[in-house]
């Protein structure tokens, strides 16, 4: 009976270390939502898809979807963000549409986290038999988590529990990105892996060779406390971090936000990133 309990635990852990490596949405989504034991919820009714090979100045597809009461949206991936779709409503006479969430669902070491950011913002498209048109000249306000679901191991969070814990993440979130902008020599548009390896230096030089350490981070007479088995150096998170981010980096939390939402954290930082993608008129042809 133990052997057969471990390896029930053991299984969906080998999934969730599978996706984080991979980075896939698409798996990620897929083996995710199967292991909760929900089901699709959109039949997907035209694809139409652009790409930088073919000329276009960005990859993406968009998805036409219908869900099972019967009402159609549309669906946005970009392919520089795979952890992301952006949902909207189908255009109306004049082309417009209004988005209305986006939706997040990216893994981890041992789960993912998952919800759906309410969206205020509109644009403009044209669905036509064998292509597609659209622009967002305006900005997509964020609003505010409406619901989500966490998963740990083997352990799932739904409800207002994890849409609490998901928006106080957020929170932390924003409040860490905006002190990253203010930062001064800080490098634009980076790609995932180039944001990895110039931030977590500088944010946890306690979890980095000390080659990667910044200069002078560890001096004479600095203080040290001890949270989740990390001793952290008070004394350079003083110096270097705005006081609202100073406990959640002694007490670990920030750690804990970097190795369960390191692709939100980028999401947030590289926003006006996204922005700009979208700002432009982009031709997408629809898939046979």
């Amino acid at each position: 009976m133990k052997r057969v309990v471990y390896l029930q635990n053991f299984f969906p852990l080998c999934f969730f270390v599978l996706l984080f490596f991979l980075g896939c949405t698409s798996l990620v989504e897929k083996t995710g939502r199967a292991l909760d034991g929900s089901a699709a919820e959109n039949k997907t009714v035209a694809v139409y898809r652009a790409s930088k090979k073919e000329g276009a100045a960005v990859d993406m597809e968009l998805w036409e979807v219908q869900n099972k009461a019967g009402t159609h949206s549309v669906i946005i991936l970009l392919n520089q963000f795979p952890s992301i779709k952006l949902r909207g409503s189908l255009p109306n006479e004049n082309g417009e549409f209004y988005f209305t969430s986006l939706e997040y669902l990216a893994g981890n070491y041992h789960g993912w986290n998952e919800y759906r950011l309410d969206l205020l913002g509109t644009g403009h498209l044209t669905l036509a038999d064998d292509f597609a048109i659209l622009s967002v000249p305006a900005e997509i306000e964020a609003v505010q988590i409406s619901s989500g679901r966490i998963r740990r191991y083997d352990s799932s969070i739904t409800g207002n529990e994890a849409v609490g814990r998901l928006r106080d993440r957020r929170e932390r979130i924003l409040a860490l990105v905006e002190w990253m902008k203010q930062s001064e020599g800080v490098p634009e548009k980076l790609d995932r892996k180039t944001f990895e390896k110039f931030w977590k230096p500088i944010l946890f030089p306690e979890m980095v060779s000390k080659k990667k350490q910044p200069q002078d981070w560890n001096t004479p007479g600095d203080q040290w406390v001890r949270a989740d088995n990390i001793r952290w150096n008070t004394s350079y998170t003083g110096r270097t971090f705005p006081e609202m981010l100073r406990e959640i980096r002694n007490t670990g939390t920030m750690l804990r936000d970097w190795e369960e939402a390191l692709p939100w954290i980028y999401i947030e930082y590289e926003w006006g990133t996204i922005l700009e993608l979208l700002n432009q008129e982009i031709k997408l042809q629809k898939k046979k």
